[in-house]
């Protein structure tokens, strides 16, 4: 096992609004490789959260009569709920109203101005109310005026504090281009190289205190309070243990064991500037070096016919409606099998439902409960692997072996739809395999007997393997397959670890029982 634990981290959710299908996504995206790597032989820190500060929160809950702090607790407790039903499992939650990442947001602050990378101005400039930062020309369109992505902008005058940002861009495009594996799919680097052609700008950390009350006061200059972004991209680390012995935090990791992370799984719209421009920066003028740089894995859109997500478009899906319908993995299985991470797809109701009907219920499920079921009605659940042996036999094996080390290659690729497609060969194979080897007719005949107890021997050697391959996509499911199997996950246990002949001669098969039973729906 690798003395190193695999940290990964998901960008924390916005506290604005409750989840929606591409929150699930993303946090299903960052469990299962988190279940992929401890089966890999690795220790695992997964790190997800909340962000709970900014202006839009302030004006939100003022619009509702709460304070701040009690909208954010509340639309936190819809993300913790939804994790919890569909399986995520972290190791830390991050929420940036916690004390403990107050005192690192400061004591970073503290750390930047004493170096001089802060400085204070006044500036007049147009404001972005959606996005909560200034913007400058190059974010208008070819009109002139700046597009609805924007939301509304206001032209402000006022002093605030920023950090120089503009020293670090030129360490910022030689670190992208030397170092190509910063940001996965490698293609993202073209855009954040895109964005740093021009003139670099410095960046405004502050926000008047009448004007943004709801944040983290600056250390040296409470006046203010520091920028969204500053704060919420700090969680990696402030939850992590950076100066944690400094700030008086206890209970954190070992920070110097932790970091850097391997994988911050981000969407698309916040890669640039935020996470690959801002964060970067903000660790290289903390003295960060170049081998404690995390790297970026961007995932795409899930888009409805072709159009983001979005409230006013009215096509915003709800996970815990789809949860409801085709169970927790089921929507887990449907996400990672129908989206390339990285790239964009499109939500389809006749797909998801095809997935769990054909491919769940019809493939995965009724396998199992065929090979179950024939075995209990032939031999009464036990198994006999015996010496019969025959090119059909050879071939089931082989497909087996064959599954593992690509399932293998693409898992560590993040390509999970790719993982899922080498392990269902396995499951493709079996149902083949029964319809050649016709169990049903072998038990007529007492003169087949051998080839009977070693037909149903490999099918069910066949859903050991499967069970742990798709464990980390179907966390539960392949729980209870395991059970009906009779075969428990030993403690430890990695994909490594996978061989033909891990059920003994006379292992006790359990009761069948439906996996994924059919869902009677039809697509609107």
């Amino acid at each position: 096992m690798s003395a190193k634990p695999y940290y990964i981290t998901t960008a924390i959710d916005y506290t604005n609004a409750p989840p929606h299908i591409g929150h699930a996504y993303e946090k299903v995206l960052a469990d299962v490789m988190a279940r992929f790597q401890r089966l890999n032989g690795r220790e695992v820190y997964f790190l997800t959260g909340v962000d709970q500060h900014g202006q839009k929160v302030q004006k939100s809950a003022e619009k509702v009569g709460q304070t701040p702090q009690d909208f954010v607790d509340g639309i936190t407790q819809h993300f913790v709920s939804l994790w919890d039903k569909l399986n995520v499992r972290y190791d830390g939650w991050a929420a940036t109203t916690d004390p403990t990442h107050k005192r690192v947001v400061q004591a970073m602050l503290q750390k930047l101005h004493d170096c001089g990378q802060l400085y204070k101005q006044a500036y007049t400039g147009f404001y972005s109310l959606r996005q909560e930062q200034f913007l400058t020309d190059k974010e208008r369109g070819p009109d002139g005026n700046f597009g609805e992505e924007w939301g509304e902008v206001q032209e402000l005058q006022e002093e605030n504090w920023y950090f120089r940002l503009s020293d670090h861009v030129e360490w910022l495009k030689g670190y992208i281009q030397s170092h190509p594996d910063f940001i996965y799919p490698p293609h993202r680097a073209n855009d954040v190289l895109n964005a740093l052609e021009g003139t670099p700008q410095d960046l405004c950390i502050s926000r008047p205190i009448e004007r943004l009350s709801w944040g983290i006061p600056l250390p040296f200059d409470e006046r203010f309070v520091n920028y969204v972004w500053f704060d919420a991209l700090t969680n990696y680390i402030s939850f992590a243990g950076y100066l944690a012995e400094e700030c008086g935090n206890t209970g954190l990791p070992d920070f110097s064991k932790l970091w850097p992370s391997e994988a911050h799984v981000i969407g698309k719209d916040i890669l640039v500037p935020a996470h690959a421009v801002y964060w970067p920066i903000m660790l290289h003028a903390l003295g960060f070096g170049d081998d404690q740089i995390p790297r970026l894995i961007v995932h795409g859109w899930w888009n409805v016919k072709g159009a983001k997500m979005s409230k006013s478009l009215g096509n915003v899906i709800d996970p815990n409606v789809l949860a409801g319908t085709f169970t927790p993995d089921g929507l887990r299985y449907y996400l990672m099998r129908d989206i390339a991470t990285g790239y964009d797809s499109d939500f389809s109701d006749e797909r998801i439902i095809m997935s769990y009907n054909k491919e769940l219920a019809g493939g995965l499920g009724n396998l199992l409960n065929r090979s179950i079921n024939m075995a209990q009605k032939y031999r009464a659940g036990v198994l006999t692997p015996g010496d019969y042996d025959d090119d059909v036999n050879r071939a089931l094996r082989d497909t087996v072996a064959e599954a593992v080390p690509a399932y293998m290659e693409a898992m560590n690729g993040w390509a999970i739809h790719e993982g899922i497609a080498a392990a269902w060969k396995i499951v493709s194979a079996a149902n083949a395999y029964v319809d050649n080897t016709k169990p049903f007719s072998l038990a007529k005949d007492p003169e087949q007997a051998a080839r009977l107890d070693s037909v149903l021997y490999h099918l069910a050697e066949a859903w050991v393997h499967i069970s742990v391959l798709l464990n980390p996509i179907l966390p539960t499911a392949m729980g209870v397959a395991r059970a009906q199997i009779g075969w428990e996950l030993p403690q430890g246990f990695q994909i490594s670890d996978l061989k033909w002949g891990l059920l003994a001669s006379g292992h006790q098969l359990g009761t069948p029982v439906p996996l994924f039973p059919r869902l009677e729906i039809e697509a609107e």
